[in-house]
């Protein structure tokens, strides 16, 4: 992998200012695109910039109207996109939480950083790009979600929930102190949290230094709750549903069994939580809190209980109940996007500081029947990725190379004008920012999904797997089955039929395998082939447990019908 040098550079008031701010980009962007060379080299011969990274859990680029979401609008994170650059191929290199966050930190795959999946345990003495930016002068600081299971290093200042943390009044941990509850919806909390140390009202943050701000968000995470402002939002519309929400994943060689034996279905997988159907869940809420919730979501159970729903139809209110609800929790992060994005205008911040907004990875909003995330397919493998670099990049552009979390770290420090080591092993998106089409950049991306237990069981069930992407193809490997998947994204971009047994992609496949070798090769990747049996016990039991239910289900309906 080639890895360029690293580079010195440089509610109604809400909407009045979003309708404001847009009129202005439209004016100004072609002046602020021939101004960005000048700008650029001002900017790094006198200060270097600050960045905002700006990082949710779980939200799919389906659910940004940037990205041309058909389901909701995102104003605020459409900002930065608007007025920055907006990367349409950015994928994760292994689709859960703790791994992916583990992957920016390091610039490492999950077999180097030793977070393969969740439950694992972070290694803070490990190098990391916070620690990097430190030595160059930075000042670092993360705030909201951090899930690695060990406290923070490498920040002079966090504020971080406890595990996943909780939508309602939950615990955080200031610069390693003991957890104290703090009342409020997380979003919101989080988000004022982040204010205050932007203003230095607390003292923490040292105006002299150019800092790294790390804004995490829980949201919209499951259980998807929302908060108290959007918690009847979407109940007078009707979402549409993807078209492959009733997928029946066609047995192998069509598709894997990886496909048919998850565990994640909408239909099937989907808890009486998940779908808010526990009258005396309280959530953690107080007395006014719960007052709300009850009032939004008591009449619409009530209503749903007496439809008496079966089948599809059952299904289809499923999936109208968690895409609302995880639409609500997705509104109350661009509300707060929107508040920050507002303040460093305001301040003049804005003037010096990168805003860049990300995700872990993506999710299933009901494609293949499905939500959650792990497999290497396109709805949970790619990451939503927008970049304001104030005179660099250019407004309203969209880049389409190949990047991926492995490259945030080193674009990081690239920014900041210190050295990359050498072990790190992404590149740069910087030369991308700057509207650059490198020569050697890269033609293939590798995964590996490790999250499947050989002797318990392990969470929706989704088995091992690694895989290469290129421009046109996807391979994934379910290697402890010996089976493949094989994807032309051009002909069959939702990945619905499978072509590794189709004669006519045989060299195609062949290729593919030899890049999947060559990259683990790159990547010095331990062969984990063997490591989980064929049919693990538990597995066996959980699909004879669903069919077994299957056919209670279907030898209700043949009785009623008779």
């Amino acid at each position: 992998m080639h890895r360029p040098p690293a580079r010195p550079s440089a509610s109604a008031t809400r909407s009045i200012r979003l309708l404001l701010a847009a009129a202005a980009a439209l004016t100004t962007a072609p002046f602020a695109a021939a101004a960005a060379p000048e700008a650029a080299a001002d900017s790094s011969a006198t200060q270097r910039p600050n960045v905002v990274f700006i990082f949710s859990d779980d939200h799919a680029t389906q659910a940004i109207s940037a990205y041309g979401s058909r389901i909701n609008q995102t104003p605020n994170i459409d900002r930065i996109g608007a007025e920055g650059m907006r990367f349409d191929r950015c994928y994760c290199t292994n689709s859960i939480c703790g791994p992916s966050r583990a992957v920016i930190l390091t610039g490492k795959h999950s077999h180097i950083n030793g977070f393969r999946q969740n439950g694992n345990r972070f290694d803070g003495s490990q190098q990391t790009f916070p620690k990097l930016l430190q030595k160059a002068g930075y000042q670092t600081a993360v705030i909201g979600k951090w899930h690695l299971g060990s406290e923070p290093t490498g920040f002079d200042y966090s504020d971080v929930l406890r595990g996943q943390g909780h939508y309602y009044n939950t615990p955080f941990s200031k610069n390693g102190g003991p957890f104290e509850v703090q009342e409020g919806y997380v979003t919101d909390v989080i988000t004022q949290k982040t204010l205050t140390w932007l203003k230095g009202e607390d003292g923490a943050r040292d105006t002299e230094k150019p800092f790294f701000l790390m804004f995490q968000h829980k949201a919209p995470h499951r259980e998807w709750e929302p908060g108290p402002d959007h918690l009847t939002m979407y109940d007078d519309v009707t979402i549409p549903e993807p078209d492959s929400l009733f997928d029946d994943y066609a047995g192998y060689p069509g598709r894997s069994d990886a496909a048919r034996q998850q565990d994640m279905t909408i239909s099937q997988t989907m808890t009486e939580s998940d779908l808010k159907l526990t009258p005396n869940k309280r959530r953690r809420m107080n007395d006014e809190q719960w007052a709300k919730w009850q009032a939004a979501y008591g009449p619409k159970n009530e209503a749903f209980r007496e439809a008496n729903l079966t089948g599809k139809d059952l299904v289809r209110w499923k999936y109208q109940r968690y895409i609302k609800d995880y639409l609500r929790c997705v509104a109350g992060v661009d509300d707060a996007i929107g508040e920050v994005l507002d303040y460093l205008d305001e301040s003049g911040l804005a003037e010096n500081t990168i805003v860049i907004y990300s995700s872990d990875q993506g999710f299933y909003l009901g494609e293949h029947g499905w939500f959650d995330k792990r497999f290497m397919y396109e709805e949970s493998y790619k990451m939503p990725l927008l970049v304001k670099w104030p005179g660099v990049t250019k407004p309203g552009s969209v880049d389409k190379h190949l990047v991926s979390n492995l490259d945030f770290a080193e674009t990081f420090l690239d920014i900041a004008g210190t050295e990359i080591p050498e072990d790190m092993q992404g590149v740069s998106l910087v030369p991308l920012l700057k509207g650059e089409d490198p020569a050697d950049w890269r033609d293939a991306l590798y995964y590996h999904y490790y999250e499947f237990n050989p002797d318990r069981r392990t969470v929706h069930a989704v088995r091992r797997h690694n895989g290469v992407q290129t421009d046109r193809y996807k391979l994934i490997h379910f290697y402890n089955i010996g089976q493949y998947e094989l994807f032309d994204l051009e002909k069959d971009p939702q990945e619905m039929n499978s072509v590794a047994e189709d004669p006519a992609y045989a060299e195609v496949l062949a290729g593919l395998k030899a890049k999947l070798i060559e990259l683990q090769a790159e990547y010095e990747v331990p062969n984990d082939a063997g490591s989980v049996p064929e049919m693990p016990e538990w597995l066996e039991k959980d699909l004879k447990r669903k069919a077994d239910e299957r056919a209670k289900e279907t030898a209700t309906k043949t009785e009623a019908a008779a």
